[in-house]
């Protein structure tokens, strides 16, 4: 592994450690052994190397996301959205410092183009696959509209569930409470 790489790979685990906000470059260093210099050399600077990490920790999240996103074919919508869900929240307890780093992405989008645009460009695809989950077709026949609407539904669902279930997790709602919610939303009850 180059430089380059373990300066991103220490960055990555002061992230889980410590928070983008307080991770110094002196912290980074101290966890890869390289030089004080060497993220000016090789990023520019901390912001960007942090930035450079935030982004590496969101496309893994965005990699278990889409682990989750094989779910079982068949059935109604609303089960297959179930089994997904149930799916990420299974899955969150093994990657909660992974979870955590990508939250800080959300954080850093509103003050580095780069990571918004990144995350924009993340979105924009997860809308497509979720909707093809919900709808049991392939990405390519998702209409845009329904990429819009059903696929913002399922990132809407996965993102507040997430932050739930990160600040308390006994006290998150379950796959079955956000899908029976859904079911008597679309009943009128």
């Amino acid at each position: 592994m180059g430089q380059r790489e373990e300066l991103l790979t220490g960055a990555k685990r002061c992230l889980v450690e410590k928070g983008y906000a307080h991770t110094t470059a002196r912290d980074i260093v101290a966890k890869t052994g390289a030089h004080l210099g060497s993220i000016g050399y090789h990023f520019g600077s901390k912001d960007a190397l942090l930035n450079a990490a935030v982004l590496e920790t969101f496309d893994a999240w965005g990699d278990a996301i889409a682990a989750a996103l094989v779910a079982e074919p068949g059935g109604a919508p609303l089960e297959r959205l179930r089994r997904f869900l149930d799916g990420v929240l299974e899955m969150a307890h093994e990657q909660r410092a992974i979870l955590v780093a990508s939250v800080q992405a959300y954080a850093q989008a509103e003050f580095a183009p780069e990571v918004r645009a990144q995350l924009a460009t993340a979105y924009a695809d997860s809308r497509r696959e979720l909707a093809a989950l919900v709808l049991d077709v392939a990405p390519t026949e998702v209409s845009a509209d329904q990429a819009r609407r059903l696929g913002s539904l399922a990132l809407a669902l996965i993102n507040g569930v997430m932050l739930q279930w990160l600040l308390d997790p006994g006290a998150a709602p379950t796959a079955d409470d956000l899908v029976r919610a859904i079911g008597g939303l679309a009943s009128g009850g």
